[in-house]
């Protein structure tokens, strides 16, 4: 069992370094309209393997591993979410000929929210899901505690590693389905196996230093906010005030789905999510 679904046989894949000097690996397949598809934490390009599959027959879907994750290399830590911008800015820069719609979920939706915030004449659209303009209340602490837990140099065991990280990234129905349990089990056990623990320290705490609350507010980027009506991580309560921050915000709700129900879960129902606002936004445009 592969950590994600792999990519198509049409997928290609690039390295890009930015003036920055981080080096990433980048993926893209399909032909159309530029969107780049932004990892969450602890994630590589290959969680949107299912989003490509379903979508790239319209749309041109870009992906690449962020800092702290896969192959990508980058300036030692600490890193702000505004790194993680200039990075997706410099691949919009690299494949999108400079402008592009982003869409990113967990950090991959901070990151959505950065670059539209500080490159807006990049982002022609940002679609962050499964985000926060600030995390706080249980997100925070239970975020905290997980850093704490490397930093105190403790080591989950294998046995317990899907049964510890699954319940925060899938609803309950997903995790009493027998088949599915499978593999989500063998996936996440495989994921987190080898986890360099201050990877996971250095990404998450760029997601807890992150607030872009009062930045929000005057942003001209449009925004379509998604959110899962069972996600533990991200609540909708959380997504909704990214949405009503900013001017031209759209607030959704995907009923049954949980944080990263778009890996493995019903990858079809977040595409088809996607290819709605995208194609709306397009007959608008």
């Amino acid at each position: 069992m592969s950590v994600f679904p792999g990519f198509g046989p049409n997928a290609e894949f690039h390295t890009l370094t930015t003036d920055d000097g981080v080096t990433m690996r980048v993926v893209v397949e399909g032909t159309g309209p530029d969107v780049v598809f932004v990892p969450g934490g602890d994630q590589i390009a290959e969680a949107y393997s299912q989003q490509f599959a379903r979508l790239s027959d319209s749309f041109r879907c870009i992906s690449y591993d962020p800092r702290g994750a896969g192959t990508t290399t980058a300036p030692p830590p600490p890193w702000r979410m505004e790194d993680y911008a200039r990075d997706c800015a410099a691949v919009i820069d690299a494949f999108c000929g400079g402008r592009a719609t982003v869409t990113g979920l967990s950090l991959g939706g901070l990151v959505t929210q950065a670059t539209a915030i500080g490159f807006p004449d990049k982002v022609a659209l940002a679609i962050p899901m499964g985000t926060a303009a600030y995390i706080d209340g249980f997100t925070r602490d239970w975020m905290q505690a997980e850093i704490d837990l490397r930093k105190q140099g403790i080591r989950l065991p294998d046995f317990f590693l899907a049964p510890h990280y699954a319940p925060y990234a899938f609803p309950a129905t997903a995790l009493n389905d027998p088949e599915l349990w499978s593999q989500i089990k063998a996936s996440y056990t495989e994921r987190f196996r080898d986890r360099n623990p201050q990877d996971t320290i250095d990404q998450w705490q760029a997601c807890l230093d992150f607030d872009c609350r009062e930045a929000l507010k005057t942003c001209p980027v449009p925004f379509h906010v998604i959110s899962f009506s069972e996600d533990v991580q991200t609540p909708p309560a959380m997504c909704k005030v990214v949405s009503d921050l900013v001017p031209q915000g759209t607030f959704h709700e995907i009923p049954g789905l949980g944080h990263v129900s778009l890996v493995r879960h019903r990858p079809d129902v977040v595409a088809t999510k996607l290819r709605e606002i995208l194609d709306s936004e397009m007959a608008a445009n």
